[in-house]
């Protein structure tokens, strides 16, 4: 596509040609329609607006090595979506309309996919809102699924190099029986407050603790957190925490280089044992953790040399971003290829 410089794309919305939309009406979901329209129309009274009833995904396409388009893992996205949906009690589109929507969209803009080399992506993000009007709370009758696309480049400026962390214990991301399990955006709409203190003390991201105790490690800003120690890529298990795909994925990773997987409550106390740590996610991938200061002791935990990522985090950040691209083999199956 011309006019865009595909080597400096920031992490952030840009129009593309189509998106892709189906209705759940009268107890089926519509035929997909393919629109330029950017714009939704929904009632006034729609649960979306005023009983939270939204969730969405984010995955990504990429121009491969060979020329080839790779959608990651779309099919984990959509039993997501679906588990969302269920906690919700609204209704989720299956995992076939899912993937349909998505390769779709991808395809029918497919010049917007940035070239192999650039470090860009095409992310994909597909939401699903209540429309129905209700004045009382209770599920909608009414649903819109929507996929759009949008180029983007690395979520933080600095790349693939690590960030600064502050912990924030005056802020609780998620309740321990609440929404955190899933992807809905009261859970981010709950970080805006922390992420701008955060963001005003000088630091990229903010960590959060668990809300009953403040004393296990929840998230990492909006990205599952890893830390790797004597052999071990070790990560919060939590009914507050999003089972991140990439997470789940590197955890796959990790057991194949050879790395014990831990995933369990986490100390925050453990900060002060880890070799090196990471938080990860589909808009960031990984994004080594060089630093994680805590205000309440005035201690400021390091890994490695806290300028460089780790060892293990490269080894694994070149794994994954390899099978994306296409640059390695996927004997796991993980890429739908288009």
């Amino acid at each position: 596509m011309d006019g865009i410089d595909w080597g400096n794309l920031g992490f952030g919305y840009l129009k593309t040609g189509v998106n892709v939309r189906s209705y759940w009406r009268n107890g089926r979901w519509e035929p997909l329609e393919v629109t330029g329209d950017e714009n939704i129309t929904i009632h006034m009274a729609a649960t979306c607006l005023h009983y939270g009833q939204e969730a969405f995904e984010g995955l990504k396409a990429f121009r491969g090595k060979d020329g080839k388009v790779r959608i990651f893992r779309a099919d984990e996205n959509a039993k997501r979506m679906i588990r969302s949906a269920e906690y919700l009690r609204m209704q989720a589109p299956d995992e076939e309309l899912f993937i349909d929507a998505v390769k779709t969209v991808v395809s029918r803009n497919e010049e917007f996919i940035p070239p192999y080399g650039t470090g860009a992506s095409l992310y994909i993000r597909p939401l699903l809102i209540g429309t129905g009007a209700q004045v009382g709370v209770k599920p909608a009758d009414e649903y819109m699924f929507l996929v759009f696309v949008t180029p983007v480049g690395p979520y933080y400026k600095s790349g693939f190099n690590p960030i600064r962390v502050i912990i924030d214990r005056e802020h609780d991301r998620a309740a321990p029986h609440g929404t955190g399990h899933v992807k809905v955006g009261g859970n981010y709409a709950a970080s805006l407050l922390s992420g701008d203190w955060g963001y005003g003390q000088g630091y990229s991201s903010v960590m959060y603790l668990d809300a009953k105790e403040k004393k296990y490690i929840d998230e990492c800003g909006a990205a599952n957190f890893y830390g790797i120690r004597d052999g071990a890529y070790i990560t919060p298990k939590s009914s507050s925490v999003l089972p991140s795909i990439t997470n789940m994925s590197l955890r796959r990773l990790a057991a194949d280089m050879g790395l014990r997987v831990e995933e369990r409550p986490v100390d925050v106390a453990e900060l002060a044992t880890f070799e090196e740590a990471g938080s990860c996610g589909t808009a960031a991938v990984i994004s080594p953790v060089g630093s994680v200061y805590d205000p309440d002791s005035g201690v400021t935990y390091t890994f490695g040399d806290s300028t460089h990522a780790g060892p293990w985090s490269v080894k694994l950040y070149e794994a994954l971003r390899g099978i994306q691209y296409g640059e390695r083999e996927d004997p796991y199956g993980w890429n739908i290829v288009l």
